[in-house]
């Protein structure tokens, strides 16, 4: 049945031309959210040229009625649709559902935006995004500065990680990060435009071209990294990634998956998406190098706490260093890590 449905939107949509903006939004038990998201893009979007496609992942908790009773009674149905799967595809593969989509009609739109079930958009961001990409040719991806609720800015801009900035991320020690300022995954907060190696995929604007050059998303990363690695696909491509602050998005950070919720346990999802980017990325040996610093760093770290030096875990997800470190020891027995590295050497190859 859902098959069907696809097929159907695929169609109608078909029907739609010049479409100048896609909004897609991968949604998982989160419908409230996803409602108040809507509500912010109703004033951004314009019914003739603008198309949202909501993926819901088999939620099973009544979020398709929900979502489908208040685009109705919102009179949303012009420029927002709920494409229910039958399964929990996860974010990348929820995305490239509704991006075929979108890219099978004649005239495809300029741009696609992907925002996360946590966000709200406020007032011009869409604008100012799309007249950003329009004025600079050279980028492929441009992200909105995220806040919190509290107007406070959230890290947006970043640099790839590396295995000095594992180093840093495990250890945690003031004068080290000093440094290492220079391999820091986050990059300072600016009020200007400025380019990055990549944005977050919680509001991320990418010009239809990327597609045509790279493809689609990894769907081999189920949840997290799945941006990194499409931002560092997109710059190897010869496009520019970069960061508009005045473009700005309220983040909810971790509300969709709860992984902001200390002393939860993370899911193995995140971990195997960690491997599966440094590998891609950096290879078997700098992956391997990138653990075992990690792991060092995370040692002094755990001295500093039980000896009151200044170490802090409080935040830090319950069982970290044997999911982390034990799971890709496991990941490289069973062989999982050497497929992936195979993998990249054929499609390098291929």
């Amino acid at each position: 049945m859902v098959g069907d449905k696809e097929e159907q939107l695929r169609k109608d949509m078909l029907d739609k031309f010049n479409r100048r903006l896609a909004i897609i939004i991968v949604n998982f038990r989160t419908a409230d959210l996803v409602c108040d998201c809507l509500h912010s893009l109703s004033p951004e979007v314009k019914a003739a040229h603008d198309q949202v496609i909501v993926v819901d992942n088999n939620s099973e908790d009544g979020s398709v009625e929900r979502l489908s009773a208040v685009i109705e009674e919102q009179e949303w149905e012009q420029w927002a649709t709920v494409l229910p799967q039958d399964s929990n595809l996860g974010f990348a593969a929820g995305n490239n559902i509704a991006i075929r989509i979108f890219l099978a009609q004649e005239t495809p739109p300029d741009y696609v935006l992907l925002l996360n079930p946590d966000t709200v958009v406020q007032g011009g961001t869409v604008k100012k995004l799309i007249r950003f990409l329009d004025e600079h040719p050279e980028a492929g991806i441009v992200g909105a500065q995220l806040e919190n609720e509290d107007h406070v800015p959230q890290s947006s801009a970043r640099r790839y990680p590396s295995v000095w900035s594992e180093f840093e991320s495990g250890a945690r020690l003031g004068v080290l990060s000093r440094l290492l300022k220079n391999f820091r995954v986050s990059l300072p907060m600016t009020n200007h435009a400025s380019r990055c190696d990549w944005v977050s995929g919680a509001a991320m604007l990418i010009r239809r071209q990327v597609f045509d050059d790279i493809g689609l998303m990894d769907e081999g990363f189920f949840l997290y990294f799945e941006e990194l690695d499409f931002c560092h696909r997109t710059h190897s491509a010869g496009w520019q990634i970069w960061l508009e602050p005045a473009a700005r998005v309220t983040h909810l950070e971790g509300r969709a998956t709860g992984i902001q919720q200390a002393r939860k346990r993370r899911g193995q999802y995140w971990y195997d998406s960690r491997r599966r980017y440094f590998i891609k990325h950096l290879g078997m040996l700098r992956w391997i190098l990138a653990d075992f610093l990690w792991s060092l760093g995370r040692l002094s770290l755990l001295l500093r706490t039980w000896l009151n030096l200044g170490g802090d875990i409080s935040g830090d997800p319950l069982y970290y260093v044997r999911d982390l470190v034990w799971g890709d020891f496991y990941a490289f027995l069973k062989g999982d890590a050497q497929r992936v590295s195979v993998a990249k050497h054929l499609q390098r190859y291929s």
